[in-house]
């Protein structure tokens, strides 16, 4: 009965703790459910409340893009209203334009059928005046045949024979101003090798030819260049052979020497020194040889550029270092170099005129005056040093020729030789291209002008070929074509009379008649 009893304890005790554990189980379930269920809610709400965020901000992106376009819109529309009022503006214009003009050709049509009427009436006038003027010179001339017993072809013949005696004379003067102007030539020739040899060999009175002006920044650097006791200007001007001038001139040193390449050295080393500010003696040597190599180098690369420039090819390197040194020299005041590139192009244009090889003639033209770059002294005229330089690096005997006979050094025995002459005194004759008194030349083509305008019925006058020539356009109803002889030889005694000039001026004088009428 005690098993009994505990067994069905048991089993109510075991059914009591199901029981409680089944609703203790139903109270979690249901609390979590509730904790689900709000946390459902929970996170509705903050979808909702995120969505509306994102919903506003999306509305307020679409209007900023809708005022942006809007705005675009707008000045896309005011671009075009202002193109359409503009051209409407420039239409407007030129129909103003347009009917001004309409008006202006009306008037000149009206002004110019007037001028027509009045000229028409003026050539009849002048033809019945021609008429009578006819008549009565026919009649002088029948009263004059009368008078003095002898036709007009005898009176030409009797007045023949009065001007020989006045012809001779002028060719005497011809003569004889023919022989001072050989004269005035050889003295030229005399003055030209006298100049030639002082440019050669410089001295200190061809000022222009021998200073160059360094500028400095202050006064302060002139201290630093001159060193203690000197010692840097006297390093300097052992290094490049160039007199140095410090003097009182503000803010400018003066470099004196009759070789423009040292002169050149010396300017360049003097900027490096200063630029870099270390200057002693022996960084002033090592400057100098630096730039010295540098100036070198600047001469080839000069005259390779120039051969290439003008097309000449197989010019050895010393010839072309010479060439280069051009640059360096000048003649008479005018650059060297730029004085043998054009006789070279001058010589290409004159050989191929006359069917000669123009490569050769441009060849002969640019080392015609090479004599004239040599790196020491020498006797020997530049044109003959020249022709020796040639031959030694292998140039053809007409272009060694050529050099040695463009100043009648020695004989011209191809034509090559005296193209080279004539184009070196065409580039040497241009007015400005060397050194004169501008102000007198052209005072003198102005003098001749002025003779000529003198003279009853000259239109216009014109001084050329460096006032070797005067023209003279003449009226053709004042002036007859016996008259326009007359009046060449009148201008020619005047201008001998009145003017010094050296050569001779040819006197042309140009009668046109032009008979000029419009078909409509």
């Amino acid at each position: 009965m005690d098993i009994l009893i505990i067994s069905i304890a048991a089993v109510i005790g075991l059914a009591l703790g199901f029981a409680i554990a089944k609703t203790l189980e139903k109270k979690q379930a249901s609390n979590t459910i509730a904790s689900a269920k709000k946390e459902a809610a929970s996170i509705l709400k903050e979808a909702k409340a995120e969505g509306e965020s994102i919903k506003k901000d999306k509305i307020l992106q679409a209007k900023e893009k809708f005022i942006e376009l809007k705005s675009e819109h707008e000045k896309v529309i005011l671009s075009r209203d202002k193109k359409i009022n503009d051209a409407e503006k420039r239409i407007k214009d030129k129909e103003s334009h347009v009917s001004n003009e309409l008006g202006k050709n009306k008037k000149l049509n009206k002004d110019l059928e007037a001028k027509i009427a009045d000229y028409n009436h003026r050539v009849e006038y002048l033809e019945k005046k021609q008429e009578e003027i006819d008549k009565l010179h026919n009649s002088k001339v029948q009263q004059l045949e009368v008078i003095s017993g002898l036709s007009a072809e005898e009176a030409k013949a009797q007045l023949v024979e009065s001007l020989k005696d006045t012809a001779k004379a002028d060719a005497m003067s011809l003569i004889q101003d023919t022989v001072e102007e050989a004269k005035l030539t050889a003295q030229q020739e005399a003055k030209k090798i006298i100049i030639n040899t002082i440019q050669r060999i410089g001295t200190e009175e061809a000022i222009e030819n021998c200073v160059s002006v360094f500028n400095l920044e202050s006064d302060d650097v002139k201290g630093r260049i001159i060193g203690r006791e000197g010692r840097n200007i006297r390093a300097l001007e052992a290094a490049t052979g160039v007199e140095i001038i410090v003097d009182d001139t503000p803010e400018a040193i003066i470099l004196s020497c009759f070789d423009s390449v040292r002169r050149e050295v010396a300017r360049l080393s003097l900027h490096k020194l200063v630029t870099d500010g270390r200057i002693h003696p022996a960084r002033i040597e090592e400057v100098v040889k630096k730039t010295r190599k540098q100036i070198e180098e600047e001469i080839i690369d000069i005259g390779k550029r120039t051969v290439i420039d003008l097309g000449i090819h197989g010019l050895q390197p010393e010839l072309i270092k010479m060439v280069g040194r051009m640059k360096y020299r000048s003649s008479y005041g005018q650059n060297l170099l730029q004085h043998s590139r054009e006789v070279a192009k001058l010589c290409g244009v004159m050989a191929a005129e006359l069917g000669l090889n123009p490569k050769l003639a441009k060849r002969a033209g640019l080392l015609h005056d090479i004599g004239k770059v040599p790196e020491t002294e020498t006797e020997v005229p530049h044109a003959i040093l020249g022709m020796q330089w040639a031959e030694k690096h292998g140039e053809k005997p007409e272009v060694c020729n050529a050099i040695g006979a463009h100043h009648d050094e020695i004989e011209m025995n191809s034509l090559l030789s005296p193209i080279v002459q004539v184009c070196d005194a065409i580039s040497g004759a241009r007015p400005g291209a060397r050194r004169q008194v501008l102000d007198s030349y052209i005072q003198r083509l102005k003098d001749l002008e002025d003779i000529a305008f003198g003279f009853g019925g000259v239109k216009k006058a014109y001084a050329i070929q460096a006032g070797r020539e005067l023209r003279v356009i003449v009226e053709s109803e004042k002036v007859s074509d016996e008259k326009a002889s007359n009046l060449s030889f009148e201008i020619s005694q005047k201008i001998q009379t009145d003017m010094t000039y050296p050569g001779q001026v040819k006197i042309t004088v140009i009668r046109e008649t032009r008979a000029v009428n419009v078909a409509k």
